[in-house]
């Protein structure tokens, strides 16, 4: 592992990293915990948080442009985005089934799916875990 060049690269980048992570850690956790009880909502709310902020900052990151400085992972941050108000309104509203089947989508999808992208060679996560040169 080397964590060079996550630290050499853009604030938005290490922002995007650190909280997809730590969402990363607390999803696992929420599978763990008994559904409902405080603990659950505290991690929940958080990992919430987490997520919009590793949607959010990717608006900022501009690698793999398709389309200007867009790219198709941009299309999943709104998605990932909206997904959220879907799950928050769904427990708000008692649709338990609803918030279960979104939450867990977003983490396999939004979370896992993608991330098993930055994997890839040339990704600077993919010089961070096997310590290769990342493509800039």
């Amino acid at each position: 592992m080397n964590l060079q060049p996550l630290l050499t690269s853009s604030p938005a980048i290490q922002l995007h990293t650190y909280a997809a992570v730590l969402a990363l850690l607390l999803g696992l956790c929420q599978f763990v915990l008994p559904r409902g009880n405080m603990a659950h909502r505290v991690v929940g709310v958080s990992w919430v948080g987490l997520m919009a902020v590793v949607a959010l900052s990717s608006f900022f990151i501009h690698q793999g442009r398709i389309i200007g400085i867009w790219s198709p992972i941009h299309l999943l941050s709104v998605l990932t985005l909206a997904m959220l108000a879907v799950a928050v309104i769904a427990i708000r509203r008692g649709n338990v089934r609803l918030h279960r089947q979104t939450m867990t989508s977003l983490f396999v999808f939004a979370l896992l799916g993608a991330g098993a992208f930055t994997l890839l060679p040339g990704r600077i996560m993919h010089a961070v875990i096997f310590a290769t040169p990342a493509t800039p």
